[in-house]
């Protein structure tokens, strides 16, 4: 039993034209439906839908007697039984206009012969005349020829099409059959074949929209699935309800302190199913490893979506984030204490690309060192395994594990514009045997954003609600044919999601989920999360941090592993520090400085009034370069790893020197290896002094 459009809907109910659900799928009977397993039962079982003309038939006859003995010597009973006669045949004739011709002229010629059957036998006597053996005749032919009307509705002929025209004959199918159905709670499944030469999988799923009309379901409510091996066969899947009309709230990460390895629960699917997906690859099942594409038009629920994800990751206790987020975290603040590395856009996240792009070969080099051909597990661990050891020995080498790391770039088309269209496309090529899964998040995945080559190698999607027109941008066109369309909702069911990834069956791909929301009730569990993340998640490997490091510098933050002592923060100095340690208050550049020593003498410029004058005492060329050098060095220092003539705008003026000689300085740099090119004209990326050239 299923609710439909506010009230309750059997399985078994009639439509339009009386045919029931069942008979529309093929089967006569419901399963569940028998009576025990003996040969007697199977027997009544299979009789029972044949009774009814009998039973009527025995009734019409009982009726008579009655009548006759109620109403025989009455006048006036034989014009109300005639003229009750002449009306129910005409009441039937008329309620069967909006079934078939067929059976509209079998169902008047039954009532037509029984009711006149009936009139006569209660005035005249059942046995008057040739009543009796009338009855004894028609009755039996009357029942029976209902009776062979429902075996030809069961038992198609070779063309496909019943006495009454069933669903695919509506829709324009009529040759197609539909095999024995498979009922779920809120799900049926049927194996559909089409005609072989005339109907392909492709009229089937043009059909749909006109299925889910005729059984009045919405569009979504009805896919199909072709048969990889067939280009004629397929499933036909059925859902009356729409379990996701209720929102749930989200209530906290469904596996506390499991492997990222075990499936990430993000929702529901519209029959009440988990919405699961995975993001390393299994080989033992042969899974592969996978990036995501999350899309959808604002306001449709893509923040809860990613918030169901994320929590999910965070959760796991051998996995690292890298997270990116122009929108200074506005939906992810209370996660942030548990990420291993955070940035809000800009000359953040170009290093943090960078980083990413630096860490896939060092993660790739450890796990095949390592006898690992993909990322699993226990690549987590410390390495203590004969098979699994760098030593060339064979013996275990004891080496740290290396956990497996997401890098998440948030509004990802302010980095696409920034980076270009194909800033993602190594990482995305290149990043899945490397333990890494790329998370791109964009409202709109079209190719004036995202290159095609990036978007081919994002092999999974959540796609909410969208334009229309953008359905192709987001969904592959197979997913699209089998009944999927993110663009009948838009933004007006915020949640509603198609996920296509690997380890879901692909039959699944067209069914819509729902994620769960997010409210304010859940932002103190949100930061309990990070807070258990920040105690028990895991940390960046010795390998995975020193090439994030040789490439960020200070600007890669990274999480510290439990136990490791951490760096005083700074403080003003005051007087009873001083008296503790017994020493003067000496800033720590002037400690070299002799207080008794006299002052150098005077040169050429030191008078000249610095106030109202166009130029002080200019610096000579080396001291200019020295001047430049540590203008990088205090750059590097403060994180900011991207730089261009434009943040030497206040130097030059404090130094005297023009925006022309730095940018020459900026091309020596780079000559020398300190400084490397990026994808923007006229930036340039800070090489860590521990690794330049």
């Amino acid at each position: 039993m299923a609710r439909n459009n506010g009230r309750r809907v059997r399985h078994t109910d009639f439509l339009n034209d009386g045919t029931t659900v069942a008979e529309y799928t093929g089967s006569g009977l419901l399963p569940g439906e028998g009576g025990g397993g003996s040969i007697r039962g199977y027997l009544l079982h299979r009789a029972k839908p044949h009774l009814p003309p009998w039973l009527a038939v025995g009734a019409t006859g009982l009726a008579g007697a009655l009548g006759h003995w109620r109403w025989g010597d009455s006048a006036a009973a034989g014009v109300g039984l005639t003229l009750a006669s002449v009306a129910l045949t005409g009441a039937t004739w008329w309620a069967g206009k909006s079934t078939s011709q067929q059976r509209r002229l079998h169902s008047a010629i039954t009532v037509a012969a029984g009711s006149a059957w009936l009139t006569a036998a209660c005035l005249a006597g059942p046995a008057a005349g040739p009543l009796d053996d009338l009855y004894l005749m028609g009755g039996p032919v009357l029942a029976l020829s209902w009776n062979v009307r429902m075996v030809l509705r069961h038992n198609t002929d070779p063309s496909g099409e019943n006495s009454d025209k069933g669903l695919l004959a509506k829709v324009g199918l009529a040759r197609a059959q539909i095999g024995q159905a498979k009922v779920e709670p809120n799900r049926v499944t049927a194996p559909v074949a089409l005609a072989p030469g005339e109907q392909t999988n492709n009229d089937m799923t043009k059909a749909l929209g006109n299925i889910a009309s005729a059984l009045d379901l919405p569009i979504s409510a009805v896919r199909y699935t072709p048969d990889p091996d067939s280009n004629r066969r397929g499933e036909l899947v059925i859902v009356p309800e729409d379990m996701l009309a209720e929102v749930v709230e989200w209530e906290g990460p469904s596996n506390l302190g499991g492997s990222i390895a075990e499936p990430l629960v993000i929702g529901r699917y519209d029959d009440g199913a988990p919405l699961v997906m995975w993001l390393p690859g299994d080989p033992e099942v042969g899974r592969n490893s996978t990036h995501v594409l999350t899309a959808g038009m604002s306001g449709s629920g893509k923040g809860d979506a990613a918030l169901n994800l994320l929590t999910e990751i965070l959760s796991r206790r051998d996995v690292i984030v890298w997270f990116s987020d122009p929108k200074a975290f506005q939906d992810f603040a209370p996660l942030r204490p548990g990420l291993d590395w955070a940035v809000e856009g800009g000359t953040g996240t170009e290093v943090m690309v960078a980083a990413v792009q630096a860490v896939i070969p060092a993660r790739t080099r450890w796990l095949g060192e390592h006898g690992y051909r993909q990322w699993v597990p226990a690549a987590a661990q410390q390495q203590t395994s004969r098979e699994h050891t760098c030593r060339p020995d064979g013996r275990p080498c004891g080496c740290l594990g290396m956990p497996f790391l997401v890098t998440w770039f948030e509004e990802a088309a302010n980095t696409l514009r920034a980076l270009g269209d194909d800033a993602f496309t190594g990482i995305a090529q290149e990043a899945r045997s490397a333990g890494i899964s790329l998370i791109v998040s964009l409202q709109r995945p079209s190719y004036d954003q995202m290159s095609t080559s990036t978007r081919a190698s994002l092999p999974s999607v959540i796609a909410l609600g969208c334009d229309p027109r953008d359905e192709g941008f987001c969904l592959p066109d197979e997913v699209l044919a089998a009944g999927a369309h993110p663009g009948a909702w838009g933004n007006r069911r915020p949640g509603y999601c198609y996920v296509v990834s690997p380890g879901i069956p692909e039959d699944r791909y067209a069914s819509p989920g729902r994620t769960r929301r997010f409210t304010h009730r859940a932002v103190p569990v949100m930061e309990l999360l990070a807070t258990w993340a920040q105690r028990n998640g895991a940390t960046a490997d010795p390998v995975t941090a020193g090439a994030a490091e040789s490439i960020a510098g200070n600007a890669y933050t990274g999480r510290t592993a439990p136990g490791t002592p951490q760096q005083a923060p700074l403080r003003a100095v005051t007087e009873e520090d001083d008296m503790v340690h017994g020493g003067p208050l000496v800033d720590p550049e002037d400690t070299g400085i002799d207080p008794e020593a006299d002052l150098p003498d005077a040169q050429n410029g030191d008078d000249a009034p610095i106030f109202g004058q166009g130029t002080g005492r200019k610096p000579s060329p080396e001291e200019a370069r020295e001047l430049f050098a540590r203008a990088l060095q205090e750059f590097e220092e403060a994180g900011q790893m991207v730089v261009g003539p434009k943040d030497f705008m206040d130097w030059c003026d404090r130094h005297h020197l023009s925006r022309p000689w730095v940018s020459a300085r900026l091309k020596e740099a780079a000559l020398d290896g300190r400084l490397e090119p990026t994808n923007t004209t006229g930036r340039w990326r800070i090489v860590p002094t521990l690794t330049a050239a």
